[in-house]
């Protein structure tokens, strides 16, 4: 068996790109038994009416039998919950990770380049290296807003095919301002991407900026409103471009039950929108219990999930005491030097809000 491994060993470094063996993969701790507040998921389940009825529709399903390779149904559906003009065209992908990906290899090459204000979702720039793109990450302020005046210099001299902008932004849930972004957009010599994926708890909305820009495309999810293990990403844009991106998706990538329960949740969609609803106060409620508690700065907030920071050179002892108390939630510190002394907690209804903030009162209490 040494043998073997040895050999593996040196064909698995003989052949696989240097830069991919020295990237780390994507962490997704186990969550088992745990009250999951890490990953801006919908904490309700379907209502018991409704999902007899999902139920019903899956039993229909034809899993013998490939998928619509387009998912026509999914997509006028969307159309109607989203009021998208059939101007613009509709991109599904397996969650919006692989929306990015095709984005980028569409315009991947020598000397290409994707840039967004850092910190952000990180998935930007991971892809840009699994394509062995350049990544330009752009820092933002002390306080997570766009320093508007650095990107520019950046987008001038980088020249970038992509720039990826997330309204409202993660981990930081802030927006950045309109006239910054359309200020961006129109500097940008390539794509810019306007990642919506939180756009359920927040006002802002970006769709009509289509009209406006011939270089933006909106990239949307279902993942933060209920349907997170369904995985359908949105991309929306122009036909030309998404025309020449949708030619990169492997056939076949939006899969039978994913499509009728897509579908059916779409089609009763005011379930989701009640529940986000709910969470979108719930935000508040909580954002001013955690503020209430000593040594924790909490950040304004338009998605479903808080930042905050701790004392100095305190969060993994805060992160290591809740996921103790059997509660875990998504530790920043250490992933970028903006984010020192960071914490990111998904807000949840009220009972398991109030489970986060008894386990924190105990743990600032003894420390």
């Amino acid at each position: 068996m040494t043998e073997l491994r040895d050999q593996v060993d040196t064909r698995v470094h003989r052949w696989v790109r240097p830069d991919i063996t020295g990237l780390a993969a994507y962490p997704v701790p186990d969550s088992t038994g745990l009250l999951k507040l890490d990953a801006m998921e919908n904490p309700y389940g379907w209502p018991d009416a409704l999902t007899a009825q999902w139920q019903e529709v899956l039993a229909n399903a034809q899993v013998n039998r490939y998928p619509h390779p387009e998912a026509p149904g999914v997509k006028d559906a969307l159309r109607t919950v989203m009021n998208i003009d059939p101007r613009w065209e509709i991109l599904l992908g397996n969650g919006s990770d692989e929306l990015i990906q095709l984005i980028a290899m569409a315009v991947s090459g020598a000397d290409r380049t994707i840039l967004a204000p850092e910190p952000s979702f990180v998935m930007y720039r991971m892809i840009a290296r699994f394509l062995g793109m350049d990544y330009v990450g752009v820092p933002l302020t002390a306080e997570f807003e766009l320093d508007l005046e650095l990107m520019l210099s950046r987008i001038e001299r980088e020249q970038p095919a992509v720039v990826f902008l997330a309204q409202p932004n993660n981990p930081t849930g802030n927006l950045w301002g309109d006239e910054k972004l359309r200020r961006i957009i129109e500097a940008a010599p390539g794509l810019v991407v306007m990642d919506e994926a939180y756009t359920a708890f927040t006002e802002a909305d970006y769709l009509n900026w289509l009209d406006d820009y011939p270089n933006l495309l909106i990239m949307r999810t279902l993942s933060k409103v209920g349907l997170a293990g369904l995985r359908l990403g949105i991309l929306i844009g122009d036909p030309a471009w998404l025309e020449q991106i949708n030619k990169l998706r492997l056939p076949y990538n939006i899969n039978n039950l994913t499509q009728l329960s897509a579908q059916f949740a779409l089609e009763h969609f005011d379930v989701f929108e009640q529940q986000t609803a709910e969470l979108t106060r719930q935000r508040h409620v909580l954002q001013q219990q955690l503020a209430a508690l000593p040594g924790l700065k909490v950040y304004d907030s338009q998605a479903n999930f808080l930042l905050v920071r701790t004392g100095p050179g305190q969060a993994v002892a805060l992160h290591a005491a809740l996921r103790d108390a059997g509660i875990l939630i998504k530790k920043l510190d250490g992933s970028h030097p903006l984010l020192a002394d960071c914490v990111r907690i998904t807000v949840s209804f009220e009972s398991e809000n109030q489970q986060l903030l008894s386990a924190l009162e105990r743990h600032l209490n003894n420390a």
